[in-house]
């Protein structure tokens, strides 16, 4: 069993675990996720690794659905029955060594930034980091990554804190001002890597998507996380879940997202007990 150490809240719904798993840290790379189960009957989910030690793992967790639930009742001391990895392949960031480079984060994808920003800063390259969330109390990881960026720009929906508006717009402002980024890596929701690729095309500019958000089995066994890369089809958790951004249909993988929204919608409704259209 893997025993958390830690267990910091960052705000209101997102978590930090820190998880004794020695063999995992000694391996795992940006990129990477782990697999974890709370019990026998527990599902398998996916997250991906945000830091590391020399001996523990660090995961970002977000309260959404019924897993997630059960861990914001944990404290330090509990334990994983399962906790597995390090799976995925690492995002490949070595070539990036002394090149300027811009990271972009949406949300939680913010704890998948971060690893990122942090391994490039190490091995010397030049890293600006962009990252949104919909307001100030959302905000996660900001001193971290303040110590990893040579620039660091937050914006939030609401203009509560930072600037207002989309990291794209950002993105876009610092290249039309001369900023020259050799490669751009984006984490978050699809629709904002889709439109990050979007400013970046036309400027050529190399630019790496990681589609760790629409994982679901971490195997390839259920074929969720299906994609369409290059006109090939691709697994996130196997394939990737890093992909050449300009390859990626990202309409493709948003339809498929939608396929059981009703269903997850109700399914959080019987969870919480929320009432939804006047049913429990």
């Amino acid at each position: 069993m893997a025993r958390i150490i830690e267990k910091i809240n960052l705000n209101d719904n997102t978590i930090k675990f820190v998880v004794k798993a020695p063999e995992i840290a000694k391996k795992a790379k940006p990129g990477q996720f782990i697999i974890l189960r709370l019990d026998e009957k527990g599902e398998r989910v996916p997250f991906t690794i945000s830091d590391t030690d020399d001996e523990n793992v660090t995961i970002v967790v977000q309260v959404v659905g019924g897993t997630t639930m059960r861990m914001n009742n944990l404290k330090a001391g509990d334990g994983f029955l399962d906790f597995v990895g390090p799976l995925g392949k690492p995002t490949e960031l070595d070539e990036l060594k002394g090149k300027n480079v811009c990271v972009v984060g949406g949300g939680l994808g913010t704890a998948i930034a971060y690893p990122q920003a942090k391994y490039l800063h190490d091995i010397g390259a030049n890293v600006d980091v962009i990252v949104g969330f919909k307001n100030k109390d959302l905000i996660i990881l900001q001193d971290e990554l303040e110590k990893c960026s040579d620039n660091l720009y937050i914006t939030t929906d609401d203009g509560s804190y930072g600037r207002q508006g989309f990291v794209t717009q950002v993105l876009e402002d610092e290249i039309n001002e001369g900023k020259t980024y050799d490669h751009v890596l984006t984490i978050g929701p699809v629709i904002m890597m889709k439109n990050v690729v979007n400013v970046t095309r036309p400027h050529n500019i190399p630019t790496t998507v990681s589609m760790n958000s629409i994982m679901v089995d971490g195997t390839g066994m259920c074929g969720c996380c299906r994609l369409t890369v290059d006109n090939k089809m691709q697994f996130a958790c196997v394939d990737g879940p890093d992909f050449d951004g300009f390859k990626v249909d990202f309409d493709e993988a948003m339809n498929r997202s939608r396929n059981y929204l009703e269903e997850e919608r109700e399914h959080i409704c019987r969870i919480t007990g929320e009432v939804r259209n006047g049913e429990i």
